[in-house]
């Protein structure tokens, strides 16, 4: 299937979706999000690895990035879904994709973003009780601090 018919497959369901031109990546509303992974993962032939999940600070709301692949179709599709400063939290794909489970850890514990759902959504990379999520912008720390 060529990224455009799988486009198009994928609007006809979830015609809220939107897809930019350059990267072909396709952004889904936060509430239709779970729906749309999961009707990826089910699709013929379906998406059947999560390669990757990492996010971006863009100051005003945080991109969480979802890359999928199809073994069967030999085929890339990144998923992207913007969440509000205030509300860092997005339903988890670990029931779906068991890669899932260290990769939304990952987002957590360096963005902040909350996973509902997750089976053990705690820091992975950072001590327990560290304080903040270092790759947010608005992210400091006192070791950090340039110094005169």
């Amino acid at each position: 299937m060529q990224p455009d018919d799988l486009f198009n497959l994928v609007k006809s369901k979830f015609p809220d979706i939107t897809r930019d031109e350059q990267s072909r990546a396709v952004t889904v509303p936060q509430s239709r999000f779970f729906s749309l992974m999961s009707y990826l993962k089910g699709l013929d032939p379906a998406f059947d690895n999560l390669h990757c999940v990492t996010a971006v600070d863009w100051k005003d709301h945080v991109e969480v990035v979802y890359i999928l692949y199809s073994f069967a179709a030999r085929q890339f599709l990144t998923v992207k879904v913007n969440l509000g400063n205030n509300a860092l939290e997005i339903e988890s794909v670990e029931s779906l994709w068991k890669s899932a489970d260290w990769l939304e850890r990952e987002v957590y514990d360096l963005f902040g973003v909350k996973f509902r759902n997750h089976p053990n959504l705690q820091r992975i990379l950072n001590p327990d009780d560290w304080q903040g999520y270092p790759l947010r912008k608005d992210y400091t720390h006192k070791d950090l601090v340039r110094k005169p």
